[in-house]
């Protein structure tokens, strides 16, 4: 029998691996694994975790939220050699979930990592060190994700983003930012940047299938917003994004391979929702068709 871990992070999603763990065991026996489950105590096994179970076993599957799929790519990716990697979502957004086509039901997402269609996945780098399989992203509302409270992301689900968001918003800050990307340089107060690898991101940044996002194609998306000069153009700001229209005034979408952020003073980071520390200068190098991440064969 091929071999396969099953790595559980039992916070996520208000400890909802408990239903249905055994029909998710028989759905990987049924396909020809054996499986030995661990489970995370704390942010940062997760890697430790893979990296250790790498060459040992057919295939890794992580059960939990993207900051846990993001930390167990990261593990991965101090390795030569990478098993497959499946996906059982339980968290409060599930972006890359949304993104790769997998299920947000998790018996269903079981039956899709237990099978043997993948397809390859790229790996952001920052600053040579820090890995994210998503976004890596600074200013407005970066850090809700990484500061709202696990209770609350349990009780209330995307809704506790959100109240968390609201509390900010009288709190925006802009930076100076100098922006350096395969094409160009920018320079101005930005509110925001992220650099994604997802078409979805915390239920706020969503990009159409005609904008072309690839997950493989070794290309960004980096999102930019200005600074708004009123309450107006904030509001327009709002609208661009709700409408997905991302070449106004202040909302713009490039694409690069890699991307340098230059700020005044260190700004505060977060990578797959977690925090990623402040940084003054950023560069984020896109590796491409790092991981093979196992998919649903109708996607």
């Amino acid at each position: 029998m091929r071999k396969l871990l099953l790595l559980i992070n039992p916070n996520a999603g208000k400890g909802g691996y408990r239903t249905g763990l055994g029909e998710i065991l028989l759905n990987f026996h049924k396909a020809g694994f054996s499986t030995t489950v661990a489970f995370t105590d704390k942010h940062g096994d997760a890697p430790l975790i893979a990296t250790r179970a790498a060459g040992e076993y057919d295939r890794i599957v992580c059960m939990g939220g993207d900051g846990t799929l993001g930390e167990t790519v990261s593990g991965l990716m101090m390795v030569g050699d990478r098993p497959p990697l499946g996906y059982i979502p339980m968290g409060t957004t599930n972006d890359c979930a949304t993104t790769l086509g997998i299920s947000h039901d998790p018996l269903r997402a079981s039956v899709t990592a237990a099978g043997d269609v993948t397809r390859p996945l790229d790996v952001g780098r920052m600053n040579g060190r820090r890995f994210f399989t998503y976004v890596a992203a600074f200013g407005a509302f970066t850090e809700v994700s990484y500061q709202t409270p696990q209770e609350q992301k349990n009780t209330f689900g995307r809704l506790a983003y959100i109240f968390e968001g609201m509390s900010r918003l009288t709190k925006l800050t802009h930076r100076w930012t100098k922006v350096e990307y395969d094409n160009g340089v920018l320079e101005d107060d930005f509110i925001l940047g992220a650099v994604t690898n997802s078409r979805s991101v915390a239920g706020l940044i969503h990009l159409k299938e005609d904008v072309g996002v690839s997950l493989s194609d070794g290309l960004f998306e980096v999102m930019l917003i200005r600074t708004p000069e009123s309450l107006l153009d904030l509001g327009n700001i709002v609208t661009d994004l709700l409408a997905q229209k991302y070449d106004s005034e202040y909302v713009m979408l490039l694409r690069s391979k890699n991307v340098r952020f230059t700020f005044r003073d260190p700004v505060s980071w977060t990578a797959d929702g977690e925090d990623g520390g402040k940084h003054a200068v950023v560069l984020c190098e896109n590796i491409p068709r790092a991981i093979r991440m196992v998919v649903d064969p109708t996607e």
